[in-house]
């Protein structure tokens, strides 16, 4: 069974990040939690904004929290607004449902940690996680309405 360890955390975090030098992106701050929602890893590149680091977080946490990527949470959201109001409360606003939240699964289909990005576009966001997943060998699941 694979672990999410520090290397990999590190190396999520910096394939992203080179990534989203790739593309030209924003500043980017990424955290990667594992499977506890224990941050493991976190980036904050020069030039973002103070609230990015408790996205990026939140991002990341409702991600495990729900057992669905962000993307998959921010359409629920859509379709049910006050329970996500209440999840908002329940989790003393740590919940972010929005694309840049992406569950890291390894080879057996475990969940393993999540990966939280803010500082561009949400689907901008997902993309770089997906990316530093990927490069890291283990699966990314932003949560693909089904």
């Amino acid at each position: 069974m694979t672990s999410l360890n520090l290397e990999k955390a590190s190396r999520i975090v910096d394939a992203a990040l080179e990534h989203a030098a790739s593309q030209g992106m924003k500043p980017l701050t990424v955290a990667v939690l594992d499977a506890g929602g224990h941050l493991v890893a976190f980036k904050r590149q020069d030039r973002t904004g103070i609230l990015r680091p408790a996205i990026a977080q939140g991002k990341a946490w409702g991600a495990l929290g729900m057992g669905l990527g962000g993307r998959a949470l921010a359409q629920r959201a859509e379709m049910a607004p006050a329970f996500f109001t209440a999840l908002a409360s329940a989790s003393d606003g740590r919940v972010i449902p929005v694309p840049g939240g992406v569950l890291i699964k390894n080879a057996e289909g475990d969940v393993v940690g999540a990966v939280g990005i803010s500082g561009d576009l949400p689907d901008n966001d997902e993309a770089c996680a997906v990316y530093g997943i990927e490069q890291a060998g283990l699966i990314a699941d932003p949560g693909q309405p089904h």
